[in-house]
């Protein structure tokens, strides 16, 4: 059944709302059919903020429908606020503070931003260090310290290269390399030369020529390189590349880049 009327929907933090963001929009998905406004409030730090923003969500009580409020905050103080909301409230945090205090035996810090920001810093280090890797290994451009690498994504242009390495790196700290397939890759025999030695650490990606044409059309429109006569014949010679060479692989054409992420690090049996 098709909920017509617009739900707004807060997600609330005292730090950058990452999580809430996450873990909350994961949630909706399973209600499809509801239409929903979404309001990220980050860095609430005070109670005072706090009840100014639950000032706000309660006219909104009266005036449609009610507001479904995500909180990842970590304050005891900030989330007793949030909770005196009239909206439907969904403690992402607090929910489960208790369990865990009385399963460890000891107090939760209560010190916000520790997921995502410097809390703990060799983490955080070794992540920006993937993204600079990510970022100089992006479609081939430096085949420098490619031994660093801990998987490299070969694919045909426009099939998701890019986005997957940066995930990769951002969330999970992987080195990630990628390097495009081009016409000239499939009129030779084997493997890139570049390649060649990492063979072990190469996974490839792949799409439908539909897909992979709507996608370059809107690059360059009209182009041989958008056609899906090209399209059709790329991703099928990536794919018997893959085969001979024992890459494994996957269709990114329905997946999204967070899937694709974890389908690599299991298949690659990657440490993170």
């Amino acid at each position: 059944m098709t909920n017509d009327a617009i739900r707004p929907v807060y997600f609330l933090s005292d730090s950058t709302g990452i999580t809430a963001e996450t873990l909350g929009n994961t949630l909706l998905t399973q209600f499809p059919a509801n239409n929903f406004d979404r309001i990220t409030v980050p860095f609430i730090t005070t109670v005072e903020q706090a009840r100014s923003v639950v000032g706000t969500i309660d006219k909104l009580v009266a005036t449609g429908p009610r507001p479904v409020v995500f909180s990842t905050a970590v304050s005891s103080d900030i989330r007793q606020a949030i909770a005196k909301c009239r909206g439907i409230i969904v403690d992402l945090i607090g929910t489960h503070v208790g369990q865990l205090e009385q399963a460890l035996g000891s107090q939760a810090s209560g010190e916000p931003g520790r997921a995502h920001g410097l809390g703990n810093a060799e983490r955080y280090q070794s992540r920006m260090a993937a993204v600079e890797y990510a970022m100089e290994h992006d479609d081939g451009q430096s085949l420098r310290a490619l031994e660093k690498a801990q998987v490299i994504l070969v694919a045909p242009s426009r099939c998701g290269k890019t986005p997957t390495t940066m995930y990769l790196a951002l969330q999970h700290g992987i080195f990630a390399a990628n390097f495009p397939l081009v016409d000239e890759d499939f009129q030779r025999e084997g493997l890139p030369k570049p390649l060649r030695p990492f063979v072990e650490k190469c996974f490839g990606l792949s799409s439908n020529p539909l897909r992979l044409s709507q996608i370059r059309t809107e690059r360059r429109r009209g182009s041989p390189y958008a056609s899906l006569r090209q399209c059709g014949f790329e991703l099928r010679s990536a794919e018997q590349l893959y085969v001979s060479h024992r890459i494994p692989y996957l269709n990114s054409a329905t997946v999204s880049v967070e899937e694709m992420a974890a389908t690599i690090l299991q298949r690659m049996n990657l440490k993170h």
